[in-house]
């Protein structure tokens, strides 16, 4: 998807994604210095349908990836649906302990 502006907006806790300078889509994130739970994705309803939270979560991992400092914890249901739709991106996904 081009024309899009993502934005990790760290005072927030949340990444965004805009079109046209509408704000379509947002995911919600916990950050301990070591995983980053992704607790909520979410699309403004009057935009959905058009895969902007399948893009910001991609956007979101690809970030994280690059950065190479945490793991995910994927507590959102869409987000954990997305690693399994992608298992290339397993590799980032935080180890659960036995127990």
């Amino acid at each position: 998807m081009t024309g899009f502006d993502f934005t990790d907006e760290k005072d927030a806790s949340r990444y965004t994604l805009h079109h046209a300078g509408d704000l379509v889509s947002v995911l919600d994130y916990r950050d301990d210095g070591r995983t980053v739970s992704l607790t909520r994705a979410y699309t403004i309803p009057s935009f959905r349908g058009h895969g902007y939270a399948g893009e910001i979560v991609s956007r979101a991992v690809e970030d994280l990836e690059s950065r190479g400092d945490r793991v995910v914890s994927p507590v959102c249901w869409y987000v954990a649906d997305w690693f399994d739709a992608h298992p290339g991106h397993a590799g980032l996904l935080a180890r659960r302990s036995a127990g």
